[in-house]
């Protein structure tokens, strides 16, 4: 009894051996078969990829090329008016005429404001009553002067007599001078009873209204009146730039300045550079500029901020080549140059200047090759390519 239930439970044993032996090789034929089957999906995925590769890597390139590129510096600038005065009045008195708008462009001469005029007629009308009055004193102190030198002539008066009378004449011709003057004041005064404008531009906001008594003495003033054509920019530029702008201006040569948005993507206004200031101010290491604007069509406005633009040189036959071809590592700055078997290079080369998009290389090209602009990033000498031109950025 004892061997039968041990030969039994060994076979029970055996079968459950075999059982997991099986059920391990069914799994491992799934997982080959399923690594098999990963592995062709694999391929063919990346057959394409490796087809590409063979036949080389896309990029975009460009022609080095050879032309003119103009020098610019650039700095900050402020819009600043060519002249900005304050009306206020002469004279004390009522307003009683305004004859503006606010915002309105007025020419020199223009009739601004009027002032009650009425007290200083009656000024002038006092000054020309006293004035007449002494002329007639002075007439009649001439005619005795006649009388008196010919009886003198006839020993009928003494000389003191003669000599008091043309000493009266004198005092009455002094006496008409100063009449004179109060008459020409009075006159003054009623011209300054009418305001007009001293310079062509444009009128603010208006700071005193009709009805109000004003005062020489009043700070403020009844408007602003803002100069806008032309118009000046005062910009600055750093202190190590100084010399390639006097070195123009000492030769004569009119610097062109442009000015820009904030953004600067739109041209404001062309103009040119008018005066450096005397000194560099040494808390930023800057030297002030200002350019002068015909500002015909009003883009620039006081205080508007802008970016300004000076050329000071044009760079002729130059080497030019697409910023985006220019790569920099630690140790140089090279470029990735396509050879005519469709492999591309590493060249070393020395950018002398860079304005908007466009770099001019002193050395390490020359003009006709093609440089790589976009796709340098999987790129290695000697790595096959298949390029495209790129599109030509407009040159400005």
């Amino acid at each position: 009894m004892w061997t039968n239930s041990a030969n039994h439970h060994r076979t029970m044993k055996n079968l459950i051996k075999a059982k997991f032996r099986w059920l391990g090789i069914v799994v491992l034929v799934c997982v080959a078969a399923g690594i098999y089957f990963y592995r062709g999906r694999a391929g063919e995925a990346q057959a394409p990829t490796r087809r590409r590769a063979a036949a080389g890597i896309p990029v975009v390139t460009a022609k080095v090329t050879s032309g003119d590129m103009d020098v610019y510096l650039s700095g900050l600038g402020t819009v600043t008016p060519f002249n900005t005065v304050t009306i206020k009045s002469r004279v004390d008195g009522q307003l009683v005429k305004v004859l503006f708008q606010e915002g309105q462009s007025v020419k020199v001469g223009q009739l601004l404001a009027e002032i009650d005029p009425r007290p200083f007629q009656v000024q002038l009308a006092q000054a020309e009553g006293q004035l007449a009055r002494d002329q007639a004193l002075l007439v009649n102190a001439q005619v005795d002067l006649e009388r008196y030198r010919v009886l003198f002539k006839e020993d009928s008066i003494p000389k003191q007599q003669l000599d008091t009378q043309q000493s009266l004449v004198r005092q009455y011709e002094g006496t008409i001078k100063a009449d004179q003057s109060q008459v020409d004041n009075a006159k003054l005064q009623l011209v300054y009873c009418h305001i007009t404008s001293p310079i062509t531009g444009r009128v603010g906001l208006r700071l005193v209204d009709v009805g109000n008594m004003i005062h020489a003495s009043d700070a403020n003033g009844l408007i602003i009146i803002t100069q806008l054509q032309p118009i000046t920019v005062i910009f600055t530029l750093p202190e190590d730039n100084l010399p390639a702008v006097l070195a123009r201006m000492k030769s004569n040569q009119q610097l062109p300045v442009t000015a820009f948005d904030r953004e600067q993507k739109n041209q404001l206004a062309a103009g040119s550079l008018l005066s450096i200031d005397n000194q560099i101010d040494p808390t930023t290491g800057t030297v002030k500029l200002k350019a002068i604007f015909a500002n015909a069509d009003g883009a620039l406005f006081p205080n508007q901020f802008v970016n300004a633009r000076i050329r000071v040189d044009t760079l002729h036959d130059a080497t030019l080549v697409p910023n985006a071809a220019i790569q920099r590592s630690p140790q140089s700055t090279f470029v990735f140059t396509v050879n005519p078997d469709n492999t591309v290079a590493i060249k070393n080369v020395e950018v002398k200047f860079s304005e908007r998009g466009e770099s001019a290389i002193a050395r390490g090209l020359t003009p006709g090759e093609t440089v790589v602009v976009d796709g340098v990033d999987k790129l290695q000498p000697g790595v096959k390519v298949v390029s495209r031109p790129a599109e030509a950025p407009p040159r400005t």
